[in-house]
């Protein structure tokens, strides 16, 4: 039995021996897609487990998420300092990092959490333009590694996955390289219940380089990769493979997905694949192997390391993947925020977020731009941008397509590999295309910036179905994301900030179609959208009402301000651009903010998320369902959301 084969082998027994301990998980994947696995570890990735973060490591993703054992055996066999035998053991138990599906953050080696299907395929995506963007700016010396990844059936019906195929076809990306689980099983049965799509034939019209393989024959499988690695394009390698390989009773069927073989049958299958080991035990000559591929890789680190400190261009290099420079974009933001007060620009926020872009982009070095096939309307690309294309990695605009869910998992991806700032523009309601790729970002802590303007019934007359109205309370709900609505250009520029200066929470900017006054006319050197809501306008003496607003409706809310005072009512006006970083300010700060008389809150979209701003005296002026295509005035009228409307409505709660 070859050296591969009983490294192989390791992986097989302690993903069903994690898994029967568990008494939870897959143990099918990792069984059946070992060999694949090893000859890709053993002959070809470039990784030092004790430099985990090195730049010009190989990524491997495990887009295939359930099979997490597969990553956490490898991991355990490389050596990973934090990945011990009694991680292995503990395999789904709460406090250890063997989750049961990969988690970026929890340990080393794992490049991007994994689960929902289709986000690592497309993830990778992502790091695979990162890798050669990089390599456009710092060349072959610093930058030469590869993206790859194990995608399963599931992967590949996700509609994801087609967007971000096509997506690194035509971008050219021939790092990439996808081995395709192709085991003929889903977790209902065999997959032609609900797919008889021929994937070979989908990559090539994608522009992929494809082969297939016996995903247990070594020697072919490293001939494919070897070939992969070749090409120009893309590469999609499917390994015909059978799931839950050595299970002599259960083998090539679905009971080997999602459920533990039972110890009869791992019994047998320890016989029938010649390994006599306990569980949880492992050879010293296999674990040597494994080391092996360690060494190798910390001897291609040290050799890197030299190169960089030889290269000069050691400091920018390493400028880029330690984050935005803060005082440099404090400094160029106060003193553009300085002039927009005084000049008072009456602008859109989607416009005014270009005119911040352009601040942010001319200071920062490594920001990178795009859009979901709406550049001219989200207004995501600044002066001197150059499109990135297969015959120019060295551009910094990224034309994702129509594809809302593809380019979010691409940031994701561009924000992982390092060396870049991503951000991204759609329009608001289509969000929701892009919601999953979303909420990895939170989870991961990605500090991702989506750009999406056209926020309201505002944008008038392409009606109700680009007109979002639960959107801004569905991002609100999502844990760990700010939600911003900045009212005017300079709140915009403040929302920038913060969004380009987080360290680990992703971004929403709700940006207006119509134009809307500057009314931060005194400069400010404070962040007062870091706030989450502040007083705008203040009264003299007590306050009778508060009107609470955000983006758009703040301007409302001024000159609601100004009706009530004709009637000898004192109406402060709070602007709450984010609510996330207004619940993260003291308590004190917060009742100095909301006052105790009674409050109204206005904005163009559905009340939920609003209670904990209004409390029980309150009323809100915004929508209580869709909208309709009208004129973007006559829709504010139709809909009861104006100046008349929030007054009448203090006056009612006095």
């Amino acid at each position: 039995m070859s050296n591969e084969t009983q490294m192989a082998n390791a992986i097989r027994a302690l993903a069903m021996d994690a898994v029967q301990a568990a008494n939870s998980g897959h143990p099918g994947a990792p069984m059946g897609l070992a060999d694949v696995a090893t000859v890709l570890f053993n002959r070809f990735i470039k990784i030092d487990p004790t430099a985990d973060k090195w730049a010009d490591r190989d990524r491997f993703v495990m887009s295939a998420g359930h099979g997490s054992m597969l990553v956490y055996a490898i991991n355990h066999l490389l050596g990973y300092d934090d990945m011990d035998m009694n991680q292995i053991r503990n395999f789904r138990q709460m406090g250890f990092r063997t989750a049961g599906h990969p988690e970026y953050g929890h340990a080393k080696g794992i490049e991007t959490t994994t689960g929902p299907l289709g986000q690592g395929i497309s993830t990778a995506v992502g790091m695979a333009l990162a890798e050669r963007m990089q390599n456009a700016r710092f060349g072959d010396d610093l930058v030469d590694h590869y993206t790859y990844v194990i995608a399963g059936d599931g992967c590949l019906m996700e509609g994801i996955s087609h967007e971000a195929i096509d997506f690194a076809g035509n971008m050219g990306l021939g790092r990439l390289i996808v081995m395709w689980d192709d085991n003929s099983i889903t977790i209902d049965g065999k997959t032609d219940l609900s797919t008889s799509t021929d994937q070979q034939k989908r990559f090539e019209a994608a522009g992929w380089h494809v082969q297939s393989v016996d995903g247990h024959d070594k020697d072919a499988i490293a001939a494919a990769i070897e070939a992969a690695r070749a090409d120009a394009r893309p590469s999609m390698i499917a390994c015909k493979t059978i799931i839950g390989y050595g299970a002599p009773n259960k083998q090539g069927t679905s009971a080997t997905h999602g459920a533990p073989l039972g110890d009869d049958e791992i019994a047998l299958t320890r016989e029938a694949l010649g390994w006599p080991h306990a569980p949880f035990e492992i050879p010293s000559d296999i674990y040597d192997d494994w080391h092996a591929i360690a060494a190798r890789g910390k001897a291609a680190r040290l050799e890197w390391d030299k190169r960089l400190s030889a290269s000069g261009k050691a400091e920018d290099f390493n400028a880029t993947l330690a984050g935005p420079d803060k005082s440099a974009l404090d400094a160029a933001i106060n003193a553009y925020k300085h002039r927009l007060s005084q000049d008072a620009p009456k602008v859109a926020t989607r416009k005014a977020s270009q005119m911040a872009l352009e601040v942010i982009n001319a200071t920062l070095p490594n920001t990178v731009g795009g859009s979901a096939d709406l550049t001219g309307s989200n207004l995501t690309r600044t002066e001197g941008m150059e499109p990135v294309s297969k015959g120019n990695y060295g551009g910094s605009y990224i034309y994702y397509g129509v594809r809302e869910h593809g380019m979010a998992a691409a940031m994701n991806g561009i924000s992982l590999h390092g060396g870049f700032l991503p951000y991204g523009g759609t329009f608001l309601a289509f969000a929701d295309y892009a919601r999953g790729a979303m909420r990895l970002s939170a989870l991961m802590g990605l500090p991702v910036p989506y750009v999406m303007t056209h926020d309201s019934i505002g944008l008038g007359e392409d009606g109700p179905t680009h007109q979002p109205v639960e959107t801004v309370a569905s991002l609100r709900a999502m844990p760990n994301t700010n939600v911003f609505r900045p009212a005017d250009v300079v709140e915009t520029a403040e929302a920038w900030q913060i969004a380009i200066e987080s360290d680990s929470t992703p971004s929403v900017l709700a940006l207006s179609r119509q134009g809307l006054p500057c009314l931060r006319t005194s400069h400010t050197d404070t962040n007062m959208v870091a706030k989450g809501a502040y007083v705008l306008r203040d009264t003299t003496g007590e306050r009778d009402v508060t009107l609470i607003a955000t983006g758009s409706e703040v301007e409302i809310a001024m000159n609601a301000a100004d009706l009530l005072a004709k009637d000898g009512i004192k109406a402060a006006v709070v602007s709450a651009p984010c609510f996330e970083l207004f619940a993260q300010q003291d308590a004190t700060y917060r009742a100095d903010v909301l006052g105790t008389a009674p409050r109204v809150g206005v904005e163009a979209a559905i009340e939920q998320s609003w209670g904990k701003l209004l409390g029980d005296n309150s009323a809100f002026v915004g929508m209580t369902g869709f909208g309709a295509s009208a004129p973007a005035d006559e829709l504010y009228e139709h809909f009861g959301i104006t100046a008349d409307a929030v007054a009448k409505a203090a006056k009612n709660l006095l």
